[in-house]
């Protein structure tokens, strides 16, 4: 048998009768009794959603800040369940100084940071930053978290049916390699609660968690959890302060509307 194939037959078998324990937590936000509701756990990825400018940016903000262990005024009830693990942040939309400012504000809202890893990738091609993240994940180690702020910029058409299932599979294996959760953006399409192009659909059929953001008139960004493999978060609000630091708001607006939640 092609030796390939016979450590495939390997690493794949899994024991019907054997107990498996669930996966670690990587992100939560709440409990269900006495359990974390999880956004993310290790070995998954998940996704946020929302049309352009509608606070991606700050909102992945809030949960690497929440799991590098940010003072709560922030963060409300998200949670990191970091331990000593590395976090590594990459931005694929912003210039060096934009960016800076994004990774800034996680420093700002915590008291101690260390094991933060920033990088800036606009100035690359699709391909040169899909190879960067694909080398870079095999090289440094005990990474927990990792942020790809946006997914989008890794191929050259989110319509490309074949780079689009290409890169998802590439999400998968990494989370599952390296025991690590990646949490990313993409784009909703005008005037729809659709991710963007066959990349958007292939996201959440493959995705543990696909978050929603919904900018609201009253100065909030209402975020839901559309799709979960686990129980869903309540909907929560957050807007940004004078310090341009994202927060999560304790006063929810009247005008927050109710979605149907889908368990996969």
């Amino acid at each position: 048998m092609n030796e390939r194939l016979r450590k495939i037959l390997e690493d794949s078998y899994v024991n019907p009768l054997e107990e498996v324990d669930y996966p670690p937590t990587a992100i939560s936000c709440g409990y269900n009794f006495s359990v974390p509701i999880s956004i993310g756990t290790y070995g998954n990825f998940s996704f946020v959603q929302a049309p352009p400018k509608s606070k991606k940016t700050f909102f992945l903000t809030l949960i690497s800040a929440a799991y590098m262990g940010a003072n709560s005024k922030y963060i409300g009830d998200l949670e990191g369940q970091r331990g000593k693990k590395k976090l590594i942040h990459y931005d694929t939309e912003q210039g060096t100084f934009h960016a800076q400012k994004t990774f800034r504000r996680v420093f700002s809202m915590c008291d101690n940071v260390t094991s933060y890893f920033t990088y800036a990738l606009r100035e690359y091609s699709p391909y040169d930053r899909l190879q960067f993240i694909n080398w870079h994940l095999s090289t440094i180690d005990n990474v927990g978290l990792g942020v790809i702020d946006g997914i989008a910029d890794l191929l050259n058409d989110v319509n490309n049916i074949v780079e689009a299932n290409e890169l998802t599979q590439h999400l998968m294996t990494w989370t599952q390699n390296y025991d690590i959760h990646l949490i990313t953006a993409i784009h909703s399409n005008y005037n729809s609660d659709k991710p963007t192009g066959h990349l958007g659909s292939f996201l959440e059929k493959k995705a543990e968690t696909q978050i929603m953001l919904e900018p609201n008139e009253e100065g909030y960004v209402v975020a839901k959890c559309k799709r979960s493999r686990g129980f869903s978060f309540e909907d929560f609000c957050f807007r940004i302060d004078k310090e341009g630091l994202p927060y999560v708001s304790k006063d929810v607006p009247e005008s927050i509307n109710d979605v149907e939640y889908v368990r996969l």
